[in-house]
């Protein structure tokens, strides 16, 4: 399907990019059993170094999500019955990557690359940084409504 070039960047625009990418990386992670939520999860433990906070791995991935801390502790829950989680010997109350874990966001993160590259090829970086500072922007704004600010 071929989308018209809107002239403005408004709230439908984003959701059917949000959206049409979204529908690419869910079918990588399908192929390798996963949800978005679970990586979504995986990322932000990855991106910590390896090993988190129980507490902190909530409120991050519940802000990114917008969703209920219930549901991010399901989604830990899973993660450790799928064996890709585990408490952290040395503090039970951090949770760390197992090889399986690191292994699964290692690959379904290579095959999204690969998505990636070819959805941003040619857009040149100059459009691609307002695109990028116009969104922040749109989160922020967002992100201080929902906060009642």
């Amino acid at each position: 399907m071929t989308t018209t070039a809107p002239t403005t960047v408004n709230g439908r625009v984003i959701a059917l990019a949000h959206n049409a990418a979204r529908a690419l990386l869910e079918g990588v992670l399908t192929r390798h059993g996963a949800t978005f939520h679970q990586s979504v999860t995986l990322r932000v433990v990855v991106v910590a170094g390896g090993s988190i906070g129980r507490d902190e791995l909530v409120a991050d991935v519940t802000g990114s999500l917008k969703t209920d801390g219930s549901v991010v502790l399901g989604v830990i829950a899973e993660l450790a019955a799928a064996k890709l989680l585990e408490a952290d010997p040395s503090q039970e109350s951090r949770l760390q990557l197992t090889d399986a874990g690191r292994e699964l966001y290692e690959r379904t993160s290579a095959e999204t690359a690969e998505i990636t590259a070819r959805l941003y090829d040619g857009i040149p970086v100059e459009d691609l940084a307002v695109a990028g500072r116009v969104l922040t922007l749109i989160t922020d704004r967002a992100n201080a409504e929902l906060a009642g600010v």
